[in-house]
């Protein structure tokens, strides 16, 4: 199989929502943004170290909800990049709030599909590491096809990746997690990181969110993968 990425854009693996957002969130939106924004440029010409101002490894996290992790994974890592995308107002919002109270330079923001960014726009073999955490499972039957892990958005990530990356992924639905590592394990190119247990043993550097601290406690289980691009 060729390193180019699908051509065929997947199906959206979000839906907007009108969600509740704050005064405070709103204004993060409006006055923030565009300092933590990434650059707009044509297709295939986003320099990323131009656009951090420096050469570092770069993480990308998709859909990364309230921004919770994305945070705390910059707070931790300073010598690493970050790009956070996220659709849904009032997550952005939180996350540029957080971003400026603990002065982080370190992210960069899309508003926007994170997909697009990964197949128009990051150049071949830039990204050092993927996070995927608690993607929407679209647990009916007939909505499956908008599940975010599929072969053609699997191909259009390793494409990203630089050889040895990682795709790192997390779900709190067990049917889903087995999708993933069937989709993972058929696809070209990739490594299980943890081929004894096939899923990861713990949650490896992904910090927890309140949420799943919350569902640990009820006996919620929690599945996570890491692939390696070979």
């Amino acid at each position: 199989m060729s390193d180019s990425p699908s051509k065929c854009g997947p199906v959206r693996s979000f839906v907007r929502r009108i969600g509740r957002i704050t005064v405070a969130q709103r204004e993060a939106l409006d006055t923030l943004l565009p300092s933590y924004t990434l650059p707009a440029v044509a297709a295939g010409q986003l320099d990323l170290s131009q656009t951090f101002g420096r050469e570092a490894p770069v993480w990308l996290e998709i859909g990364f909800g309230n921004g919770e992790v994305l945070l705390e994974l910059a707070t931790l890592h300073p010598e690493i990049n970050f790009i956070g995308a996220e659709v849904h107002d009032p997550g952005v919002g939180r996350l540029l709030i957080g971003l400026q109270e603990r002065e982080l330079t370190n992210v960069r923001v899309l508003h926007g599909d994170a997909q697009a960014l990964v197949r128009e726009h990051i150049l071949a073999q830039t990204l050092a590491r993927i996070l995927v955490f608690f993607p929407d499972p679209w647990p009916k039957k007939r909505h499956h096809k908008r599940r975010i892990i599929n072969p053609k958005t699997v191909a259009n990530l390793r494409h990203s990746l630089i050889d040895g990356g990682v795709l790192h992924l997390a779900t709190d639905w067990e049917q889903y997690a087995e999708r993933m590592l069937e989709v993972l394990q058929a696809a070209p190119g990739w490594r299980n990181e943890h081929t004894e247990t096939k899923f990861a043993p713990d949650a490896g550097m992904r910090p927890q969110t309140h949420f799943e601290r919350r569902g640990l406690r009820l006996g919620h289980s929690v599945w996570d993968l890491e692939f390696a691009r070979v």
